[in-house]
């Protein structure tokens, strides 16, 4: 008669909670090539141990606790749906925090502030061109990408410079921020112009 076949017992929250460091690191399976990684100085990582083109491959999941057990279960059942996909989980998170990066970078006022720099207007009207980006614009629309602000998004813009009566500065604002957008467009960050469909 064959041995009996030892299956691992899923972890729990008090299985976790009272997870000691030891000399080496720690790995308290829960199953799936889910584990918790234990430090010697105490940290707790979830990690998922996967394959991947013939290649073992490891991916954080998150620590512990910010990451609690339910959510880094789920995280694994997502990343597991990718690998059955055909797709390398780790290599799909790096792609996406490329892909974020390049957002940030070209964000409106990133691109607003690069519009900035080039202009050769007097220093009085450059520095009150840009006292209303810092004050009225990139506190609402400053970090979203470039290229998905959209008209709606202006015009809330425009109305809350208005609501406080001053109609002529949101005009004007409106004009830089049109002016932004066709430097977006000029440079490869943008397609259209949203400011003109107000």
């Amino acid at each position: 008669m064959p041995p009996a076949r030892i299956t691992p017992v899923p972890l729990t929250d008090v299985a976790i909670r009272k997870a000691k460091p030891a000399d080496k690191p720690r790995r308290l399976a829960d199953g799936g090539g889910l584990y918790l990684e234990v430090s010697p100085a105490g940290g707790k990582l979830w990690r998922w141990k996967y394959r991947y083109g013939g290649k073992e491959k490891r991916l954080a999941l998150g620590t512990y606790p910010d990451t609690g057990l339910a959510e880094a279960r789920q995280r694994h059942a997502e990343a597991r749906k990718l690998l059955a996909a055909g797709i390398d989980p780790g290599e799909q998170r790096k792609a996406e925090r490329a892909a974020g990066a390049e957002r940030a970078a070209n964000s409106f006022e990133v691109v607003a502030r690069e519009w900035l720099g080039r202009q050769a207007w007097v220093p009085g009207y450059l520095d009150k061109v840009a006292a209303w980006m810092a004050n009225d614009v990139f506190p609402y629309i400053g970090a979203r990408p470039v290229a998905e602000v959209t008209a709606p998004e202006f015009l809330r813009v425009a109305r809350r410079v208005e609501e406080r009566g001053a109609v002529e500065s949101a005009h004007r604002i409106m004009q830089n921020c049109g002016k932004i957008m066709r430097y977006a467009i000029a440079t490869g960050r943008a397609d259209r112009n949203p400011v003109t469909d107000l």
